[in-house]
């Protein structure tokens, strides 16, 4: 219940502005931290590492690496990887594409097409194009996009706390 509560709390504090107390980087990586929570994989109960790719987005890399890089999750651990080419995203878990990496979707896509791998994304329209999650602004608010049906195809599964928070499409 902490868990849920600290979510709604941090999306509804996630006021992107030029006044934010904590910097955008710093929220994006607590929110996919997050999101990881309320999704489970095939393999959760296996050993090994729990890989969290990011391609895009430097600032978020380093908070996520300082942050989560070898603590436990569940049986794994976590490994957060910088990606530097599609390929590298079918050997995660997770994948973050940052905005600036956002033309590399299709290439993404296509390299995890049927693994279990949470892609979050934050650009236009990735959310209808296929991806997990996408990040989106709206009315100066961090919110977010739950494509179920990329979800369920990439053999996943989310929590009804985490769908019923989301835009789903």
């Amino acid at each position: 219940m902490k868990k849920l509560v600290f979510l709604l709390m941090l999306a509804g504090a996630a006021v992107i502005t030029r006044a934010q107390e904590r910097p955008e980087h710093e929220i994006y990586a607590a929110m996919l931290f997050n999101f990881i929570k309320y999704v489970q994989w095939p393999d959760e109960g296996a050993g090994g590492d729990f890989v969290v790719g990011v391609m895009g987005e430097d600032n978020v890399f380093n908070t996520l690496k300082a942050w989560y890089d070898g603590k436990p999750k569940g049986a794994k651990k976590y490994v957060i990887k910088k990606l530097t080419s599609a390929d590298e995203a079918a050997a995660c878990h997770v994948v973050y594409l940052g905005k600036s990496k956002s033309k590399e979707f299709d290439s993404i896509k296509a390299a995890i097409s049927g693994k279990p791998v949470l892609t979050v994304t934050d650009g236009t329209g990735l959310g209808q194009k296929g991806s997990c999650i996408n990040f989106r602004i709206i009315d100066g608010k961090l919110k977010w996009e739950l494509n179920q049906s990329t979800v369920t195809s990439s053999n996943l599964k989310v929590s009804g706390q985490l769908a019923s928070m989301s835009i789903l499409i």
